[in-house]
């Protein structure tokens, strides 16, 4: 396995701020008017500065923020034809991924007692059946960042990427054993790991854009990578990407995919168009 090195002028000149354009755009068709919850907005943190934000969804909705800290939008999906649609303007005063590999992992028994749910099964993070795999692969390695990257590092060669690999129900289990999956089966397997070797793990989505070292240049999607806790705090890890990255904006955070749903709808409802943006915006000189 390989150690992804983080670019050396990054390590040395910091990145300057910077502003994204990001959004989405739903078309769905309905034969009742459907009462629904969606995920999309950016999640409140400490580095992103909101300049403007705007929802058209041609009814009434109002947002909360639910158990994890996400900002949820509550609201009613027309009978019909209909289109949803998000877009925000932000600042990313500190946009560049940083990695440390050197930071210690802390003891199960001193973890905090709000991070303890990350070190549990959930859905589809199946720490306890994927057990004896993680520590027969990493329970030998020194503790700490460069275990949990070594984890990133599996998993990133052991899995394939492929949009019809998984389906809604795949777990880490079934995507270890099929050795395909999208973004949130390498999440799912990735945080298993973590788990199964008592490192909290936690599942993060959000807007990634295709600009700076280690972009993926396709067709614009949501993305979905892990936050571990070690010494301390949460840091990113991405085993899809496997490589810094720059301008993540984070939606949600979770156990698992089950608690940050993009849309979660208590009738029936068929998507038939969707679009993600996530751009650069140029800012005018002076």
């Amino acid at each position: 396995m390989t150690t992804p090195t983080p670019p050396a002028e990054a390590a040395t000149k910091p990145t300057d701020s910077l502003t994204l354009r990001v959004g989405c755009q739903f078309e769905f068709e309905s034969t009742q008017a459907i009462a629904a919850i969606m995920q999309v907005a950016p999640c409140p943190q400490p580095g992103v500065q909101l300049e403007r934000e705007q929802w058209d969804t041609g009814v009434d909705h109002y947002a909360y923020i639910d158990l994890y800290g996400n900002r949820c939008e509550r609201l009613t999906i027309a009978e019909g034809a209909s289109r949803i649609a998000y877009e925000a303007q932000l600042v990313l005063t500190d946009p560049d991924d940083h990695i440390d590999l050197d930071v210690p992992e802390t003891p199960v028994g001193e973890l905090p007692d709000d991070v303890m749910v990350y070190v549990m099964p959930s859905r589809f993070a199946l720490p306890d059946e994927l057990g004896h795999d993680a520590w027969q692969r990493f329970g030998d390695l020194p503790p700490g960042g460069s275990r949990v990257q070594a984890i990133m590092d599996f998993v990133h060669g052991h899995l394939e990427f492929d949009h019809a690999a998984s389906n809604p129900w795949t777990t880490a289990k079934d995507v270890y054993i099929a050795g395909q999956g999208v973004c949130r089966d390498y999440a799912h397997l990735a945080i298993s790991f973590c788990r199964a070797l008592n490192i909290p793990a936690r599942y993060v989505f959000g807007y990634i854009p295709a600009i700076g070292p280690g972009a993926i240049h396709e067709e614009m999607d949501f993305a979905a990578w892990c936050e571990v806790w070690l010494d301390g705090r949460w840091r990113t890890f991405d085993a899809r990407n496997n490589t810094p990255r720059t301008g993540r904006v984070v939606v949600g955070r979770g156990r698992d995919a089950v608690d940050v749903a993009l849309i979660t709808s208590f009738g029936p409802l068929t998507l038939t168009g969707f679009k993600v943006i996530a751009d650069a915006v140029d800012r005018p000189a002076g």
